[in-house]
């Protein structure tokens, strides 16, 4: 079962377009002899009994995300650049091979973004390496400050509610990677006991904060 610090809870166009035609009505020459021609008036040009607006066929262009580059957590001492990172073979998260150096998950909600949540993860530690910074989130307790600056250099502030540890196989991946809800920050990295077989943690270390 997950062990909670603090628990908290994360709240998990098509367009019609009328077209109408307008119909002709051929006349065909008369068998007798040829008649006096005679002048007609023209016919009127049809007129629209409705008006109907039409919708623009080009949908809005989407948001464009504004990339986390760093994060920062005073009370561990931590300072750690982020880049985006997507989704790797077997459907696990990409994250950098330098545990210095922390992925965010760039086909999810951004720190501007007005719902969903910012997921940022980093190895705990890799062959070649020092033992890198997500392994302190462990050492985290309620109530500490977390700062995300973006590509942008907008510092957004957020505050510590809760660090968790899940079994891998229970990680809740629906609601970790949610697009609903308030704009969360999540912190994911690994923890728990090394299994030497598979060359893995047990478990997932996951630190939750809200914006300040």
């Amino acid at each position: 079962m997950p062990r909670t610090v603090i628990a908290t809870g994360l709240a998990p166009v098509a367009i019609a377009l009328a077209l109408t035609g307008c119909g002709q009505t051929a006349v065909a020459d008369s068998p007798t002899a040829t008649p006096t021609p005679v002048r007609t008036a023209a016919a009127p040009a049809p007129t629209a009994s409705v008006e109907v607006p039409v919708a623009a066929a080009t949908p809005s262009p989407p948001r464009r995300s504004v990339a986390p580059t760093l994060v920062s957590i005073p009370a561990i001492d931590a300072e750690v650049p982020v880049v985006d990172v997507g989704v790797e073979e077997g459907g696990f998260m990409e994250l950098p091979v330098d545990p210095a150096v922390a992925g965010w998950y760039r086909w999810g909600s951004d720190p501007s973004s007005e719902q969903g949540n910012t997921v940022i993860s980093a190895h705990v530690d890799a062959p070649g390496y020092p033992i890198g910074p997500f392994s302190r989130l462990r050492d985290l307790g309620p109530g500490e400050q977390v700062e995300v600056v973006d590509a942008e250099g907008t510092v957004h502030r957020y505050i510590l509610q809760s660090v968790t540890y899940y079994p891998k196989a229970e990680l809740p991946v629906n609601e970790l990677f949610s697009r609903d809800g308030e704009g969360t920050l999540v912190l994911i990295t690994c923890g728990g006991a090394f299994d030497s077989a598979t060359g893995r943690y047990q478990d997932n270390v996951v630190a939750i904060a809200v914006p300040a």
